[in-house]
């Protein structure tokens, strides 16, 4: 079976450059609100709220969130979801999808790693899991939005939308319930 090229037309470039700025006004919005809250010092008033109002225990929900923290971070979600991806995506024949997907993984990991780094941003004290350096932002919440990007650009669907967005969402509310973050650094790693 033999694939044509498309031909790059001013529609795909300009839509590309679109989908650039949109992605870099993100970031610089995650930029500034980990200054506002570099500048605060203590944690802002909805995240020590919000921590508050979010309960420790063994629960269905802490149950969910321990397995989210698992799916959403370490070896699982760095390794093993971004090389799957692409290797999916290859053998399915879109082997430019699948290195866009890695591509995107990889370039968001670093954005993190990057601002958890300059940000060393103190985690909440009751955590239920162990993380690495820095709270800001939430590496899980930032994996998790750019697989939902990633998976709306390829397959554009409102279904694809809603959920993706559900994954975001519950990934960001798992992060606050296993104490592993504060509210506004799951809002900086969706961002």
């Amino acid at each position: 079976m033999s694939h044509a090229r498309r031909p790059v037309t001013d529609d795909v470039i300009t839509v590309g450059l679109r989908r650039a700025v949109v992605g870099g006004l993100l970031v610089v919005l995650a930029i500034v609100l980990g200054i506002m809250i570099a500048v605060e010092v203590d944690p802002l008033d909805i995240d020590t709220w919000w921590n508050g109002a979010v309960s420790v225990s063994a629960g269905a929900l802490t149950q969910l969130a321990l397995a989210l923290n698992f799916l959403g971070g370490g070896w699982f979600a760095t390794y093993l979801v971004p090389l799957g991806g692409c290797l999916l995506l290859a053998l399915l024949g879109r082997w430019r999808a699948g290195l866009f997907f890695l591509s995107a993984s990889a370039l968001s990991a670093a954005v993190v790693q990057v601002l958890k780094t300059v940000f060393g941003r103190v985690r909440p004290e009751d955590m239920l899991v162990i993380s690495d350096h820095g709270s800001y932002p939430s590496g899980h919440a930032a994996n998790a939005a750019t697989i939902a990007v990633v998976a709306l650009v390829l397959l554009p669907r409102a279904w694809v939308a809603v959920v993706g967005g559900a994954w975001v969402f519950a990934m960001a509310f798992s992060r606050t319930q296993v104490h592993a973050h504060w509210f506004s650094d799951t809002v900086g790693g969706v961002l």
